[in-house]
């Protein structure tokens, strides 16, 4: 499963203000310490205001704050807000859109179906395991990872 970079970005985000939830951070706080964008971050703050994931404050020392329950909002539940994970041809194998039609010997198409088909697997894993990972979770694991 790969992920675009606005989603990427909002993973950053979140974990970023779900740290310290009391404290809010400016979009061009957050670039800065990812080195990424700020007008761009801040179109991916504002689609995680609308879900209330985050909180828009407005003002001298306004930014965004942590609005969501790190216990049960999952990866998953930010990677959703930008990627349409049930599209069609998702996990497959690449197409063979650009080369000219013409009969696969059957041998290819199984290799094909086969790669397809682990590929498809793997997403699914992945899925899973984006829906079991809590924020708070997420949050500790990176401590852990910082002291040790």
């Amino acid at each position: 499963m790969k992920l675009q970079k606005n989603t990427l970005f909002a993973l950053y985000s979140v974990l970023e203000s779900a740290s310290r939830p009391e404290r809010q951070r400016s979009a061009g706080e957050i670039a800065r310490k990812y080195r990424i964008s700020p007008h761009h971050l801040a179109k991916v703050l504002h689609t995680l205001a609308q879900a209330g994931v985050v909180e828009s404050v407005r003002g001298v020392g306004g930014g965004y704050r942590f609005s969501g329950n790190a216990k049960r909002l999952t990866l998953m539940d930010v990677i959703e807000l930008f990627e349409n994970i049930n599209a069609p041809g998702s996990g497959r194998a690449p197409g063979r859109s650009g080369t000219p039609r013409r009969r696969r010997a059957s041998s290819e198409a199984g290799v094909e179906r086969a790669v397809g088909s682990v590929l498809a697997e793997i997403d699914e894993i992945a899925k899973a395991t984006f829906r079991s990972i809590s924020v708070a979770t997420m949050l500790k694991l990176i401590r852990r990872r910082r002291h040790g």
